[in-house]
């Protein structure tokens, strides 16, 4: 049972409560830019292109070059953005095991209305590459 009867009325289990501030605690986002594995998106990324058969396929170095180029411009701009909108973009950029720093720098770039365009010259491990 979530809530007990007491003296002072219906009490939240501690148990419960425990559990709650905990999850809470856990969906803070840090001030700090997230480590993402992007060495294994850019595996994935590279393979793809592979196996689509594109003319001119990403390498693995130039995969990791923009990861890494998208990381540094995410540092001094991280802490800008609200709580809400980090943990979104993280969320995005993390999605389905891939993660991507120029998804996640492309995505905070589009909530604040920032030109996406600047880094569409960095692919890297992104879902959302353009056709060069």
């Amino acid at each position: 049972m979530i809530l007990e009867h007491s003296e002072k009325g219906l009490v939240m289990h501690p148990a419960i409560l425990g559990i709650a501030l905990g999850g809470q605690l856990a969906m803070l986002v840090s001030d700090q830019v997230p480590k993402l594995n992007v060495e294994a998106a850019c595996r994935g990324s590279v393979a793809a292109d592979k196996a689509m058969g594109l003319d001119l396929p990403q390498s693995f170095e130039k995969c990791m070059s923009d990861e890494n180029s998208a990381q540094q411009q995410l540092g001094p701009i991280w802490s800008s953005y609200s709580a809400a909108i980090r943990a979104q973009c993280e969320g995005e950029a993390t999605a389905a095991g891939d993660a991507s720093y120029v998804d996640l720098l492309t995505c905070l770039q589009m909530t604040d209305g920032t030109n996406p365009n600047s880094s569409t010259s960095l692919k890297g491990a992104s879902r959302r590459k353009s056709p060069k």
